[in-house]
């Protein structure tokens, strides 16, 4: 829905990799993006900074952080203290999942979006890469999408809502490649899980991984930085 002659968009950003690169592409295309991110008790508190940078230099019209605490149920890793972060590698779902997680910020996105005339959204989930989180996966923002329309005063009146998820069928590669062409510094952006306070990479769990990966492939220096400890 276009506000006027403009068209806004709430776009999630966590200060990683993916979402910095939904950013760009929603501007790319002409979007005036309300940048929406979150507090919710993560070990990786360093993507806030992230955002904010991302935020500005990826011309968001303004930038919202809202407050959470799936930290008091825990169950994850990037959420429970009790819960050591792996290592790279590893089968089926991985302990990093954050139960609810996706469903809970695009709830949140959905009311933001509703409250300033918006009916677009767009998240950097992605199935590539992270097939191992049932809310990355084509059938949940489907299904999300859906649930829009029959949980909203704007969709029971008619309105259409739309989950953007640009990256969903790339891999990271790719992804790299993508934003590098819209001019996104990956040296703003923290995908570690359990960077330290400055935004440096631990280098060993997943997320490093996927990382480190993409660049190699995509044949670009990857500008990480990683912590000595």
């Amino acid at each position: 829905m276009s506000r006027g002659a403009e068209r806004h968009a709430v776009v999630l950003v966590s200060g990683g990799l993916d979402s910095a690169t939904v950013l760009a592409v929603a501007r790319a295309e002409g979007w005036r993006c309300h940048a929406l991110s979150f507090d919710y008790g993560q070990r990786h508190k360093a993507e806030l900074e992230a955002a904010k940078r991302l935020a500005r230099s990826l011309g968001a019209i303004e930038h919202r952080q809202v407050c959470l605490d799936l930290a008091a149920i825990g169950g994850s890793a990037l959420t429970d203290a009790g819960i050591d972060v792996p290592q790279a590698g590893g089968a089926g779902i991985p302990v990093t999942y954050v139960p609810a997680r996706n469903s809970v910020f695009l709830s949140l996105a959905l009311g933001y979006a509703e409250v300033i005339g918006a009916r677009d959204i767009f998240i950097g989930v992605n199935a590539v890469d992270y097939s191992g989180y049932p809310d990355c996966r084509p059938a949940f923002i489907e299904a999300f999408e859906r649930l829009a329309h029959v949980a909203t005063k704007a969709g029971v009146e008619g309105e259409r809502f739309h989950v953007h998820a640009p990256l969903m069928a790339l891999d990271k590669a790719q992804i790299i490649r993508r934003g590098l062409s819209l001019g996104v510094d990956y040296a703003f952006t923290v995908s570690c899980y359990q960077a330290d306070d400055a935004g440096r990479a631990c280098g060993h769990c997943d997320a490093c991984a996927l990382r480190r990966e993409g660049f190699r492939r995509a044949g670009v220096d990857d500008p990480t930085r990683y912590s000595t400890r």
